[in-house]
């Protein structure tokens, strides 16, 4: 993660979290725009692709599970102050959705 921050870094993002297994990196000029990098997810079987937040993850795990979208990990609030899912998309990467509590 080191070096990912230090690569990031150079594109202008700073660190803003850090429990260790995931890092979110955020532009200092505009925080809504953010990266997350995962070594390994703490609490869910699987460590996701990517990560994308979404107003309402309600809405939209019930919009995945209308679709027959392959959920890989349930909607769970996160000790961390997130409440989340993971959903396969059509190509296989595991896709981390969430919103902040």
């Amino acid at each position: 993660m080191k070096r990912s921050a230090e690569f990031y870094g150079l594109l202008g993002l700073r660190e803003v979290m850090n429990h260790g297994w995931i890092m979110t990196l955020a532009s200092p000029s505009r925080p809504s725009v953010q990266l997350s990098i995962m070594g390994a997810d703490a609490t869910a079987p699987v460590a996701p692709d990517m990560s994308m937040e979404v107003e309402d993850v309600d809405a939209v795990h019930a919009a995945m599970k209308e679709s027959g979208a392959e959920i890989v990990y349930p909607l769970h609030d996160e000790e961390w102050g997130v409440r989340r899912f993971f959903v396969r998309d059509p190509d296989g990467r595991v896709i981390n959705v969430l919103s902040h509590r």
